[in-house]
Parts: C-alpha cells; structure tokens; sequence
C-alpha cells in the first residue's frame, strides 16, 4: 500500500484507477492523495465528480469520463461502491469499459473504487494496467498491526508504547479506521512532547487499563484464579463496555493458535511468531500458554468457549446471563 501512495504524484497521475479489496481504510487513503494532487482547490467545483455506483450505469460513467475539462487541464471522477453500477456484472458492458480502458481520455482521471476484492484475472480488469493501475487492499495479519500503528504515530510525531499498541489492537482488533481514528483522538489531546502509553489509552480511549480482555487473557494464561475471576466479575457488572461476544472471539483465537505450538518442532520465539503470524512481542504469551494448558486442556477449552458462544446466542442458555456464562467458561478454562 505504501508503494502506490508512494507512486502517486502530481506529475505522474494515471488517467485510471482501479482500486478493490475488503480493507476501506487503504482504499480511502489512496482516494484521498489523488484528491489532494489531482485539482486544484479553485477548479473542484467544475471538474472533480465524486460519485456513488448505486446511482449509476457503465453508460453514465463512461459519459462522464468522456468529457473534457472546463477551463482546466485535468477533470476527476471517482466512483465508490463501483460493484453497484448497474449492469458492471454483465459481459457487453465490461466490455465497453475494457475499450475505455484501452483507449482513455488522458484529460481524465477515472477512479473506480470496488468495495470488495474483484478478480484481477479477467480481461476487462487487466486493460486497466495499460495506462492505469490496479490496487488490491488487503486486510493486515494481526503481526502487521504493530508496525503499522507505529508507524501511523510516527506519521503524527508520536512514540506509541508497546503495550499501549496491545490494547488498542486486543480492544478493537484489525480495523484500521478505527485503530488510526482513536489514535487520531489521542493525539489532539497530548501535550507537547508526550508519547502514548497505556495509561493515554486508558485516559482517552476509555480501555481500563486493570479490567479488559488483554488482561483477562494474561490472567488465564498464567492461570491465576483469582485475577481471571475479579475481571470477569468486572465484565459482569459492566456487559455493555464488555460483552461477550467479541471476548469469546479473542480467546477462541488465542487459544487455537495455542493449539499450533503442541505440533510445532520449533518452539523459538522467532519460529512461533512466524508460524502464528504474530508480532515477535506477542509470542512468548502463547508459549506460556502452551506450556500450561496440554493439548487435551486446550481441545477442551476451545470446546467449553464453541458451548459459550452457543449460550451467547440464545441456544440451551435457560437463563444465564452473559455473566454467568463467562463465569462458568472462566471456571472450565481454569479447572
């Protein structure tokens, strides 16, 4: 992704623009550095279209990329949700849009933003290459998260710490915009000089820092009774800042990759981190965890968490509550 942004310049934009894939954020990122560069302020009124595919047929988008600028030298149409333009799925329309392709109005810039991943391999998408480009934005692995909000920080000034990196990412998981935007609202609030720690993110994000799940989590792992139950009686009194389905999901992740360590050769840090598609920070909690919980305990466990995402969603669950099914989930993982 850094590569495309890095190729987009004043100088050099490309009359087309296929962008797709299931990660908004980098899509949204590329959209906007060729609005920065593409008009200038005074002409944006006459000549940059953004439009939506819902509202639209190939027809109507190729008339607008058709049309020459007014008293300008550039003219630029964006098109979101392009897989909504009304009859794109159909082969004598793809192939309008493939002669466009292959022939473009230099004087425009066409920008199609596809909010799903589009196969690259048919040849309506291929002509785009010719004298544009194609961008797939993929989803991060959770061992790219860190680097990435590291360097997302870097970009506004800041240091982030570690831990604080492994909060954010435990709390709200791999979306970017949400990730950048908490850490958009951070940084408005530091003072001159002050980096993010956990405490920041406690202050501003409104994690606490005792009582979320990346603690409750290091408390199973080391299997402290009584830690693991003072936060889950935490969550139970408090079920709307902590419900259980997005808690469930987190332990039935960590614990499966728990599972990989038992039929790995190579237990090194390096070759875990590796293996699991993890930060190297983030290894040595799972080869803890491997280390106190056999295989058979962690068939059981993710066993016990399948029984308690069953019970969440209304199934065999009587009355229970989300508490009461997290206790007993806590009790099974422990005992």
């Amino acid at each position: 992704m850094i590569e495309i942004l890095k190729s987009i310049k004043k100088d050099s934009l490309k009359p087309l623009y296929f962008l797709h894939g299931d990660e908004p954020f980098h899509t949204e990122q590329i959209i906007e550095k060729i609005q920065h560069l593409a008009i200038p302020a005074h002409e944006k009124g006459f000549n940059e279209f953004v439009l939506f595919g819902k509202d639209l047929n190939v027809g109507a988008v190729l008339n607008y990329a058709r049309r020459f600028p007014m008293m300008a030298q550039k003219q630029l149409i964006i098109v979101k949700d392009a897989n909504q333009i009304q009859g794109i799925d159909q082969k004598e329309n793809q192939k309008l849009l493939e002669e466009y392709a292959l022939n473009p109005l230099l004087s425009s810039i066409l920008v199609l933003s596809f909010s799903n991943v589009q196969d690259e391999r048919k040849g309506w998408i291929k002509a785009f290459t010719k004298y544009g480009q194609i961008h797939n934005s993929k989803k991060f692995y959770e061992n790219q998260l860190p680097e990435f909000l590291a360097d997302y920080c870097h970009s506004k000034g800041v240091k982030i710490s570690m831990k604080a990196i492994q909060l954010l990412i435990e709390h709200i998981g791999n979306d970017l915009k949400r990730l950048t935007s908490e850490i958009d609202k951070v940084v408005i609030n530091l003072k001159l000089g002050e980096g993010i720690d956990a405490d920041t993110i406690q202050r501003f994000v409104g994690i606490s820092k005792e009582y979320n799940v990346f603690e409750f989590q290091k408390a199973l792992i080391q299997r402290d009774v009584v830690r693991a139950n003072q936060i889950n009686i935490y969550f139970g009194n408090n079920p709307k800042d902590n419900p259980i389905q997005p808690i469930l999901i987190i332990l039935y992740n960590f614990f499966s990759k728990v599972l990989l360590i038992h039929v790995s050769n190579d237990k090194s840090e390096s070759s875990i981190a590796s293996l699991l598609k993890v930060n190297s920070f983030f290894a040595k909690d799972y080869l803890n965890a491997a280390r106190n919980y056999s295989l058979n305990k962690l068939v059981s466990v993710i066993h016990s968490i399948k029984i308690a995402d069953l019970k969440s969603k209304g199934v065999e669950a009587g009355e229970e509550t989300e508490g009461d099914i997290l206790q007993k989930l806590t009790f099974e993982i422990l005992h």
